[in-house]
């Protein structure tokens, strides 16, 4: 097993996918180590306690993701994600949280930190390896519905400011269009489809308002789009980008 995988258009083998497992239960770790070693793509390379554990051997390991539970002794989940994200050397280290989304009221905190995106503790396998994998690629795991409810629910009720219209003065009307979408965790396929664009110009906007705006990844795009007011919660499950004009009142 963990064979690393061949090329489909050459005979070299592709790196398999680095994971470091971050969790206080040994159970859980063992289960999720257990199914990961089935897969030709995906290997273990660490495992960690807690948060100070996680920094540490993401440190030693450059893994490509970290599968962190948000609740562990010492350094939190959070805590650990954030010195991962501002640590030289590892920025294209993805952190893949592990959350009750009924319970958690980290999730926001965690996508601001620098999170990716987000897993059930309670995911089926399938689920599991579809996350990391997504993950892995680069992009955010933010598009079922009930995380985007919970990102608009906790942005509501904290009130975050909507900074003034000089924030987004750095982008160009088509990079606020895709932002809005990116903000209701539209892909770039889907991206492209609503505003006629094709999937790679639909990503190079992405690329640049995530360099304009010195968003780390995808998922933090989708904290600004809420921060702002470009995008603002709606009913429950749903989110409605609003204008340049609207915000301005």
């Amino acid at each position: 097993m963990n064979a690393a995988a061949a090329s489909p258009w050459t005979d070299a083998p592709i790196a398999p996918i680095k994971v470091l497992l971050a969790d206080d239960e040994g159970l859980v770790r063992s289960g999720f180590k257990v199914l990961l070693d089935l897969e030709d793509d995906i290997t273990v390379v660490a495992e960690a306690t807690n948060g100070a554990e996680a920094v540490e051997r993401a440190r030693a390991t450059r893994p490509d993701v970290v599968l962190m539970d948000i609740r562990m002794p010492k350094v939190d989940g959070i805590q650990a994600t954030a010195q991962i994200a501002g640590t030289p050397g590892l920025e294209q280290v993805r952190v893949l949280i592990l959350t009750t989304y009924d319970t958690d009221e980290y999730v926001f905190d965690a996508l601001q930190a620098g999170a990716s995106g987000f897993l059930l503790k309670d995911a089926g396998p399938a689920e599991l390896l579809h996350a990391i994998r997504v993950v892995a690629a680069g992009e955010a795991l933010l598009a079922p519905r009930i995380t985007r409810r919970l990102i608009g629910q906790f942005t509501a009720q904290r009130k975050a400011a909507r900074a003034a219209d000089d924030r987004l003065a750095v982008l160009t009307e088509r990079e606020r269009e895709v932002l809005a979408l990116v903000g209701q965790g539209l892909s770039n396929h889907e991206i492209g489809a609503e505003l006629f664009l094709s999937p790679a110009t639909a990503r190079t906007h992405v690329s640049h308002a995530m360099a304009k705006l010195g968003a780390r990844d995808r998922a933090q795009l989708v904290v600004i789009a809420y921060q702002t007011g470009l995008v603002s919660p709606a009913m429950p499950g749903t989110v409605t980008p609003r204008s340049h004009d609207d915000r301005r009142r």
